[in-house]
């Protein structure tokens, strides 16, 4: 009889109970905890891939809004959760790249507080003007710009569009003013209203008023055209080379959940992710591309993302609020 030492039999015993566990979760309801309202884009693609983990599980997905503060409320709640697998963040770069570089204290560590899980999607946002608006292209907009620095304005809602157009002014070597909102829905009604010369926004915000004319598109701000808008050049294609600053979803649960649970969630995810009832629901309609990982292919690209963030805020002097 083959015999095992004893630290083998010990190591198998203990790891068990978790393994089983892992197999058979889950075996109640998961919370999807978003940090954003209902209704938006993060939102929209929790309930997606939500209602495919349901149907997958016969176990109810609960999305639970915590809204407000950057973030911070619903990333505290997660990090602070059990770490049985059952409460996930889903989020995105704003909680996980961007926060630490554009606050100066956060109330949660977006490294050492979660476990990641799995990327789930990124896309790219569209530069808009006013039809008024002089320019046709982003070539003839940077002329503009270059001959009058500081005169033209651009505003934004999200950290995402702020950094969209901060990344915009370095590369293309342009001065705008920045106008704050507290949403882009806030900045296109301006923009309408040519109270503002320009926006980068989500496509889900501004291709609509695109499509409906009231706003021209000069570029998108991802490395590939939008599936939505295939006429409308990128940014990069269309004269600032190599431009590239979009948005990206990921799920992540509280630190220390046993990484067999963190791998079915994985499983879970990416799988919910790829089925075609998700991608009729939520990727296709808002031109977000099915974009998922490992969690270990997520950690490293959380830092890289970071690290960019961290760049981009860097070079515009922005202070930390």
């Amino acid at each position: 009889m083959k015999r095992f030492p004893l630290t083998v039999l010990t190591t198998a015993l203990a790891l068990a109970p978790l393994l089983g566990h892992a197999q058979a979760f889950p075996e109640k309801a998961i919370t999807f905890v978003v940090p954003f309202a209902a209704g938006t884009a993060t939102d929209q693609i929790a309930r997606a891939l939500g209602n495919q983990i349901a149907a997958e599980t016969k176990q109810a997905v609960i999305i639970d809004n915590k809204a407000g503060a950057s973030g911070f409320i619903a990333s505290q709640n997660v990090a602070k959760a059990p770490a049985d697998g059952y409460t996930v963040l889903i989020t995105t770069n704003t909680t996980h790249a961007a926060n630490e570089h554009l606050f100066k204290k956060l109330p949660y560590d977006p490294v050492k507080d979660f476990a990641p899980v799995a990327a789930l999607g990124k896309g790219g946002q569209i530069m808009v003007v006013n039809p008024s608006f002089p320019a046709k292209s982003v070539a003839e907009f940077i002329a503009l710009a270059k001959k009058e620095p500081g005169k033209y304005s651009f505003g934004s809602g999200s950290s995402s569009s702020r950094m969209a157009g901060e990344l915009l002014q370095q590369m293309a070597d342009i001065k705008l003013l920045h106008v704050p909102y507290k949403s882009n829905t806030l900045a296109v009604t301006d923009l309408l209203g040519s109270q503002i010369n320009m926006m980068i926004t989500d496509t889900a915000t501004g291709l609509p008023q695109v499509k409906a004319g009231k706003l021209r598109a000069l570029g998108i701000s991802s490395s590939a055209r939008s599936p939505l808008a295939p006429d409308v050049p990128t940014i990069s294609e269309a004269g600032v080379k190599g431009y590239e600053m979009g948005y990206w979803f990921a799920a992540y649960a509280p630190a220390k959940t046993p990484p067999a649970v963190v791998k079915r969630l994985n499983e879970l995810l990416v799988k919910a992710a790829k089925s075609e009832a998700a991608k009729a629901a939520f990727y296709e309609p808002t031109g977000t591309e099915v974009f998922t990982t490992s969690p270990e292919e997520l950690a490293r690209f959380q830092a890289a993302e970071s690290q960019k963030w961290g760049r981009i805020v860097k070079a515009a002097g922005i202070e930390a609020e």
